[in-house]
């Protein structure tokens, strides 16, 4: 295998304490190289955590401080294990002649890891070869700027994404041909051999027309032209490990066909060194099992490669270009050369290349990828715009706010690539199991060579030889190493389809625990900001005639009531002229006289004060107070006018989502910091189980504590700046995507669509995503529990039964495809609750 490896500083980590590398390693094939890389990496002084992944082929590394690539790289090669180079191109300017050209090739090439540095002052570029590992893109950047030479943009460094692509690509290329060629190979051999065993006519035809000895002669030819030209993989990868004590999957498969191979060998060119009767051949077992565990292994690298697919659309919504305005023209650019300030335009049809503000003009932007919600939205001058969402109707201009790796979609692209590359809690039973697996599978098939020797049936070294052989090749730990990380790659990434971002990957396996969904109020339950609910006429006045007469005194106002109601006139339509003698009551209400009328607004002892009467509207109030909602009252030229209640209404989707949490067995508690009367009839009317009401910012902390009683699990959804403490300090923490950066930064999972039935899609994903984890391991240690046991013979005793290693080396090729395949079924998992239906589904 040839992967490219990757080093890359994650741009999301801070610039002191802990730092976080991504290192792309190549060549590990089963859950013990993950653990022989895990121990090399975990040595390293400085490493506070390493997560090596199978089904990525990456190992996410945290130090305690400043990160040692360079160590990392090393680590990985004494393992075993390669670091192949990689190559960028990056644009300089400010070169004039060869001087300049000498001046910065020298100047790469004393940067560490870098082994080839070629400059060319015609194009004005730099084409750097370098240790992946050792060297990230900053480093040849300051390299370069030392020299007194600036950046003109990396030119064709391309996407980590591209590369793992190509490189994927690459291996599967070579598995292919790797087995095409032992299949041509391994069938005339497995005919000679098997075909006289099974079918008289061909055992007639061997022995009268080739010959017993040519027909050895003949396998030995075919079977040697497997091992060392398809096979050769197995043994470059499992001698050195068997050599440095840390025997893997390789290694079982090289001393498995070794020892076929080895003893048929001595069969054919030297029987009399054998005892009386045991002179037979194996060459079948050697060359066919070479080939089923090719077969075994391009099945697998196809499967992988689906279960990345998610992170491969999410690149695909990538804009490749953007139309600029520089100089008063419009220029076409590549992306890599928008910058943050530019005038972008963007024409119906088109992506949105960055993320930005309108400026000009007008459209209808969908921005479902991000939201989930498949209805435009309106866009006009003032309004955010994210790359990545498709512009529908219109054309407008906006200016670049954030670009590259800042952008909404670049971090969503980071944030799954960091819960696909994690570890949940349950791989640690896998850990310890596959740490002494293979040297005990080693033991158990020396073990069953010895008894078989002694006590077997004759000829006794064949059958010792035979079934140590199929010990050896039944035993691989593949499917227990892919057991874990192609569930989350495929889980992952069908929440961020679903708007669902899993930011850590343990939260995928700690939510399907929690037994209480704590909620803050505003903002999550309710739409975040005041609106005018209920406006009830006295007799003799109309409806618009008060809202225009409240909405011209509130227009002095900066309080939010008064901002609702204003807000609320402007969408009608309403003329609301400036008032004159406008005067604020503290504690009261406001006054003012508005086109000669005389208008008051304000609480019941306003009126009462006024000696106004407002028990007319008993039964209202009542109702608004069940509602949770405080009545104002207006009265206009010294008569009572109207009842009226402002208030932060609840989502359209708060209640459906609630439901579908009791359906889930979930309890739903409210945190909030409104008063306890208040909150008692939001949670009536939204059929909320447990309130904590009168809660000051720094209180929610307590409030999770609380919630925790009895041993409970608790989720904590939130997504103000007041929220990050409790978003921490819950079991899981769930940020509203609409919210602030801090309450997101906080959060173990963020729904991207501010809606609360993302956390019901978030909880059954994670319960689909925990039992297909459990299914897989089920399989990959019950396979072998099951059928080691028979491949050392311990049936034999009691009904002849023998498991040929030809059939061990299917069965285990097909054990690796199984849990890929099974992952792959969450491909298909739908939401409980679809967003662009707001009906229940059903989940995969």
């Amino acid at each position: 295998m040839s992967d490219v490896i990757e080093l890359r500083r994650k741009s999301d980590a801070p610039t002191t304490g802990p730092e976080r590398l991504s290192v792309a390693v190549a060549g590990m094939t089963c859950a013990s190289c993950v653990g022989h890389v895990e121990k090399a990496i975990g040595k390293l002084p400085g490493v506070t955590g390493v997560a090596v992944n199978l089904a990525t082929n990456r190992a996410d590394v945290t130090f305690a401080g400043v990160s040692d690539p360079g160590a990392v790289v090393q680590a990985v090669e004494s393992a075993g294990y390669e670091v192949p180079e990689t190559e960028a191109e990056i644009g300089v300017a400010g070169m004039t002649c060869a001087s300049c050209v000498g001046h910065v090739e020298k100047a790469l090439s004393k940067v560490a890891g870098v082994t080839a540095a070629t400059v060319n002052l015609a194009t004005e570029r730099a084409s750097i070869r370098y240790r992946s590992g050792a060297v990230t893109l900053e480093d040849l950047e300051s390299a370069i700027r030392g020299a007194g030479y600036e950046l003109r943009r990396v030119v064709d460094e391309g996407s980590s994404i591209d590369r793992e692509a190509l490189v994927r690509e690459q291996e599967l290329d070579s598995l292919r041909r790797s087995l095409l060629l032992a299949a041509v190979l391994a069938l005339p051999v497995f005919i000679l051999e098997m075909g006289s065993h099974l079918v008289p006519a061909v055992h007639d035809f061997v022995m009268t027309r080739i010959g017993m000895q040519t027909s050895w002669l003949i396998q030995f030819a075919l079977t040697t032209l497997i091992l060392f030209g398809p096979g050769l993989r197995f043994f470059q990868k499992g001698i050195p490990a068997i050599l440095r004590g840390t025997p893997d999957m390789n290694s079982l498969v090289t001393l498995g066909t070794s020892a076929a191979w080895g003893y048929s060998l001595v069969a054919t060119f030297a029987p009399h060194v054998l005892p009386s009767g045991t002179a037979n051949v194996y060459y079948e077992a050697a060359a066919v099992i070479v080939a089923l565990i090719l077969l075994g292994r391009y099945l697998e690298a196809k499967a992988k490669g689906r279960t990345s697919e998610a992170i491969k659309r999410l690149v695909g919504l990538q804009a490749k270009t953007a139309r600029v305005v520089r100089d008063g023209a419009a220029l076409e650019v590549a992306l890599a050369d928008v910058r943050a300030g530019d005038i972008v335009q963007v024409r119906p049809g088109e992506r949105v290349p960055v993320d930005g503000e309108v400026v000009d003009g007008s459209s209808w932007v969908d921005e479902s990828m991000i939201t989930g919600e498949p209805a435009p939205v309106a866009k006009a001058a003032g309004a955010a715009v994210v790359g990545g969402t498709i512009n529908k109707a219109g054309a407008f201009t906006f200016r670049a706010t954030k670009v590259g790796g800042d952008t909404v979609l670049a971090q969503i692209i980071r944030m799954v690539e960091q819960a696909q590359g994690s570890k949940l809690p349950i791989q640690a039973m896998v850990d310890k199991v596959t740490a002494w697996f293979v040297p005990a599978v080693m033991g158990i098939a020396g073990l069953t060579f010895l008894i078989w020797l002694i006590v077997g049936p004759d000829p006794a070294l064949t059958f010792a030889l035979v079934n140590a052989v199929a010990v050896l090749i039944i035993a691989c730990p593949c499917a227990m190493g892919l057991a874990t990380p192609t569930s989350i790659m495929v889980g992952t990434g069908r929440a961020a389809e679903l708007g669902v971002l899993f930011r850590k990957g343990e939260a995928l396996q700690t939510l399907r625990d929690v037994t209480v969904i704590a909620l803050d109020k505003t903002g999550t339950l309710t739409k975040g900001r005041p609106e005018l609910t209920d406006l009830e006429p006295a007799a003799g006045f109309g409806r618009v005639e008060v809202l225009a007469l409240v909405a011209s005194v509130e227009s002095q106002s900066e309080h939010p009531i008064a901002e609702a109601i204003v807000a609320a006139a402007n969408a009608r339509g309403l003329d609301a002229p400036s008032p004159a003698a406008f005067e604020a009551i503290p504690g009261y209400g406001v006054s003012a006289k508005v086109g000669g009328r005389e208008v008051q607004v304000g609480a019941d002892r306003f009126m009462t004060r006024l000696g106004h009467n407002v028990s007319a509207f008993a039964a209202k109030a009542r109702e608004l107070g069940t509602a949770g909602k405080s009545p104002l009252y207006a009265a206009i030229d010294g008569k009572l006018a109207a009842v009226i209640a402002v208030a932060d209404p609840v989502k359209d989707t708060t209640p459906e989502a609630i439901r579908a949490l009791h359906a889930l067995g979930l309890k739903v508690a409210m945190i909030t910091g409104d008063n306890q009367a208040t909150a008692d009839a939001v949670a009536r009317t939204l059929g909320i189980d447990e309130v904590v009401g009168e809660v000051l910012p720094d209180g929610k902390v307590d409030a999770i504590h609380r919630l925790r009683a009895g041993g409970r699990k608790v989720a904590f959804v939130g997504d103000g700046i007041n929220d990050a403490p409790a978003l921490a300090e819950a079991d899981v923490g769930l940020a509203i995507g609409t919210g602030t950066d801090v309450a997101i930064e906080s959060a173990d999972v963020v729904l991207m669509s501010g809606d609360l039935r993302g956390v019901v899609n978030a909880i059954a994903l994670s319960k689909a995503t925990i039992r297909n984890i459990q299914q897989n391991l089920f399989w990959a240690f019950g396979y072998n529990a099951a059928l080691i046991p028979v491949a050392a013979g311990v049936l034999y005793p009691l009904n002849g039964t023998l498991l040929s290693p030809v059939f061990a080396a299917g069965a285990m090729a097909l054990s690796s495809v199984f849990v890929l395949s099974n992952a792959l079924r969450l491909k298909a998992f739908r939401p409980v609750i679809a967003a662009d239906k707001g009906k229940e589904g059903e989940a995969a």
